[in-house]
Parts: structure tokens; sequence; C-alpha cells
């Protein structure tokens, strides 16, 4: 909420996860930033993608600076989750006049892929 209430809306991406970096490193949460992550089909390495944070190794944090959410945002954050197997995920719109959120989980999460 602080990062989109001080800067207010308006402003690229890439000014929101700057922002975000700095409430995530004063409230002493590991992550990382922009992490490549691998994307699997049936067990096999297909591709990598950014993703903007993995926080404390195990949520995915996407964001966005556009003026409303679509169903294809959600979409996409979901397919993110099942392609890196990750259980949980926010997707977080900085864009709009008031802040949007959506908590997401992974329907098909496996916590041990390689036993499958």
């Amino acid at each position: 909420m602080r990062v989109h209430s001080a800067p207010g809306n308006g402003f690229q991406e890439v000014i929101y996860q700057r922002a975000l970096e700095i409430e995530m490193d004063d409230s002493d949460l590991k992550f990382a930033r922009e992490l490549s992550m691998p994307i699997y089909y049936k067990n096999k390495q297909i591709g990598e993608r950014r993703v903007d944070f993995f926080v404390e190794s195990k949520i995915m944090v996407e964001l966005k600076a556009i003026i409303q959410l679509e169903n294809v945002h959600l979409a996409q954050a979901k397919n993110y989750l099942e392609a890196y197997n990750v259980q949980v995920g926010l997707l977080i719109n900085f864009g709009s006049i008031s802040l949007q959120f959506k908590r997401l989980e992974n329907s098909k999460f496996c916590p041990n892929p390689n036993n499958q």
C-alpha cells in the first residue's frame, strides 16, 4: 500500500519494482528481483522467463502498471505459477487509482516434481 500511495499511479512498472524492492529490504524479506526461472513441460525445461520478484523462495510476485487488470493478466500469472511449479503468487497492479491485487494458487503444484 505504501508503494502505491507514495508515488501514486501513472509511472512505469520499473518505478514500482524499485520502490517495492526498498519496502521488502526494509521489512527484512528475502527476495530475488527479476529472477530467471526455468519453464517446464512434462518435467523438461523448455525455456526461461524472469519473474518480477520471488519472495522467501516460495511466492511469485508479478507487477503491472496498467489502468485495469483484465482476465488475460490473471491467466498469464496463473500460467507462470504452473510453469514455474510455484504454489502461491501475487499479481499486483499499481497503475489503477486504487491498488489492485490478486492472490493466486497453483492447483497443479507438485512439492517434489522429480518424483512424479
